[in-house]
């Protein structure tokens, strides 16, 4: 046996090492020459157990790497090596156990932190996970001089981070990283419009930046933009096809642009490797819900509960449905939860909601009030809604569309007839009103679509960047083309939600009421029809009800009573300048006289009767929003004054209702 010198058995295993990646076949070929002249050198030995690992020959791979690992204990990438052997022959534990050494010893290992959340997210110990994949991102950091952001980013000090990119940036505003890590941090803000800006320059910098792509993909979906999202994750997958956070986040997406069942085959795919992850069960859960399969969403969401006993949302899902009863022992579980003083403000808020509904359910109102409350002042104290804001923003629409401004620009916007807009407040109805138009051949419902608001922001930023009056008094300068163009644009990007080919489709975005005049504008012959209900059910329900995202103005009683004045305030006002552009379906009169109100509403849309829309409870038409379950069910009277036992405590949403309380029906 040959002996190589030191010098250049250093140099050939650095060359074997560096084409591991690339051509592990090539790599096993040299490692196995320089066994033959130094055999017992661990370096070659890793490369040889690494070799065979990429090469798919796991028990080869661990004959070599398990005895090397006992024989050199603090050997970071031996370890490393050794968990992703372990994983790939199904020993979880053991595969976590020697990712945890591996870090351990050197924390510099991002890959290893990875490996290691993957696996953790696996066994359904989310917090671990995410604290494995926040050490990824930090150690995945290599310039010195993004090193303290970096830090700041990954232990939640995210003003700071923000703060220390903001400063570098001044100084090297082609830094693509630091691009990606400001993404980052406007994400985990919540301030995802201007993540999405970062994130777009940094992609312009690198397209081959995975990791800003998927953050780039996120903040578009958290602002409902599905279809943009929907393109970038579709390329991450072209890469990727088999990454799990990939796949979830396509499932979001999908979910967005309404195509439900590739959404439940996507959960299940999942379901089949992370069945312990509890919000995968979650997330299942409402896109079951959605599709109508009720009873399958409960045993998802039963199954999120028994695996994450703390997760709120499980819970408030499942009271959510309203087909079932939570039980005794669910309240004396969602009890034991709240009584823990390190629960997420997430998850209690969520169980406040959830008990209040079960002792409702019971009749006990004072409790359920108390419990309602609680929860609703956990949400408020999140949020930065302002009401005087709100009220000036609808002063400012009657200030602008005036008579003569509209008649200025009679026949301006796209003529297409296609949209019925329904708007309201969230809780008036507007899901039975969808629901009786979509059961009509000629009419396809695509649920809240959030383009309208989109393109309304886009204004509003476009204006405000150039130092000009901000939406709506923007649309002053605009002339018959670009609100024509805008008209199109809005029916280009809810294209994607129009899979019947129907001649007509509903929006349902309740709160598009706050731009009845700029939807007057740029689609004149599009049918409104506004759905109301009377003003202490409205508000009740919506206070009671914790909606996923949206609706700040709604955990609060005296907010709700002044956006509601402002929303009928904002009503009359274009029901005086827009004489009968607007069909007003006054949720009492259509329960109680169900096919008059029906035959109204079909003739302002132009729609010849048909008996399907009174048999609107068989269609079997995916719905998204909390009334999913009742629009499923004939019509009925129970819920329409719900709110009376609860009066003693609605004080503050009476004085804030004010004269709105008599004048609430628009007659």
């Amino acid at each position: 046996m040959s002996v190589a010198p030191p010098g250049s058995l250093n140099a050939a295993i650095e060359r074997t090492s560096a084409i591991l990646g690339a051509d592990p076949a090539r790599a096993a070929r040299e490692a196995q020459t320089l066994l033959d002249t130094a055999p017992e050198d661990p370096r070659v030995r890793l490369i040889m157990g690494s070799a065979r690992r990429r090469l798919g020959d796991i028990a080869g791979a661990r004959e070599i790497l398990a005895p090397l690992a006992i024989a050199f204990p603090r050997a970071a990438h031996t370890h490393y090596e050794l968990g992703l052997v372990l994983a790939a022959s199904g020993d979880r534990a053991g595969a976590i156990a020697a990712l945890r050494k591996a870090v351990t010893l050197r924390r510099e290992l991002p890959e290893a932190w990875r490996a290691l959340g993957n696996l953790l997210f696996v066994e359904g110990d989310e917090r671990a996970a995410e604290a494995a994949f926040a050490e990824h991102g930090r150690t995945s950091i290599v310039d010195p001089a993004l090193r303290e952001a970096a830090d700041a980013l990954f232990e939640g000090r995210l003003a700071h981070a923000e703060s220390r990119l903001r400063a570098h940036l001044l100084r090297r505003a082609a830094d693509s990283v630091a691009l990606r890590m400001l993404g980052e941090t406007f994400v985990r803000r919540q301030r995802h419009g201007e993540a999405e800006v970062a994130l777009a320059r940094c992609l312009q910098l690198d397209s081959d930046d995975h990791g800003a792509r998927f953050t780039y993909a996120t903040a578009l979906f958290h602002q409902q933009k599905g279809a943009e999202a929907l393109a970038e994750v579709e390329r991450l997958l072209e890469r990727d096809p088999d990454e799990a956070a990939y796949l979830n986040l396509l499932a979001g997406c999908l979910a967005l642009v309404g195509d439900f069942p590739r959404v439940i085959g996507i959960y299940e795919r999942l379901l089949t490797t992370y069945g312990r992850q509890p919000r995968l069960w979650l997330n299942y859960g409402h896109a079951l819900r959605t599709l109508g399969r009720q009873q399958d969403a409960v045993r998802a969401y039963r199954r999120a509960v028994a695996l994450a006993p703390g997760l709120g949302e499980a819970f408030w899902s499942l009271a959510n449905l309203k087909v079932a009863l939570l039980s005794r022992a669910d309240e004396t579980a969602m009890s034991a939860q709240l009584a823990r003083t390190d629960l997420e403000t997430s998850d209690r808020l969520h169980l406040l909601f959830a008990v209040g509904k079960a002792l409702e359910d019971r009749g006990e109102t004072e409790g359920a009030f108390a419990s309602y409350a609680a929860g609703a002042c956990l949400r408020r104290a999140e949020l930065a809604y302002d009401a005087a804001a709100e009220t000036a923003l609808m002063a400012a629409s009657r200030a602008l569309f005036t008579r003569p401004f509209l008649e200025a620009r009679r026949g301006w916007g796209s003529p297409a007839p296609d949209p019925i807009f329904v708007v309201g407040l969230p809780r008036s109805g507007s899901t039975l009103v969808e629901q009786i138009l979509a059961s009509h051949s000629a009419v396809e419902g695509a649920m809240e679509l959030p383009d309208i608001g989109i393109l309304a922001a886009r204004i509003d930023a476009r204006a405000r960047a150039a130092g000009a009056e901000g939406y709506p008094g923007a649309l002053v300068g605009l002339d018959a083309a670009a609100l024509a163009a805008l008209g199109e644009a809005y029916l280009e990007r809810t294209r994607i939600q129009r899979r019947l080919g129907r001649p007509f489709f509903i929006d349902k975005m309740p709160n598009n009421f706050r731009h009845v005049g700029f939807i007057h504008l740029i689609l004149p012959r599009a049918r409104i029809i506004d759905a109301r209900r009377h003003p202490m059910a409205t508000g009740f329900s919506a206070f009671k009800q914790h909606f996923a995202q949206g609706q700040a103005f709604s955990y609060d009683l005296d907010d709700l009573g002044r956006y509601y004045r402002d929303y009928l305030e904002l009503m009359a006002h274009f029901d005086a300048v827009l004489p009968g552009r607007i069909h007003r379906v006054i949720h009492e009169d259509l329960v109680g006289n169900t096919e008059a109100v029906v035959r109204r509403l079909l003739d302002a849309c132009g729609l010849p009767f048909e008996g399907d829309c009174l048999r609107f409870h068989d269609n079997d038409r995916p719905v998204r929003t909390v009334s999913s379950e009742q629009v499923r069910r004939p019509i009925f009277r129970q819920g329409l004054d719900q709110w009376r036992r609860f009066e003693p405590w609605l004080t503050p949403l009476k004085d804030a209702l004010g004269p709105a309380l008599e004048s609430w029906r628009g007659d």
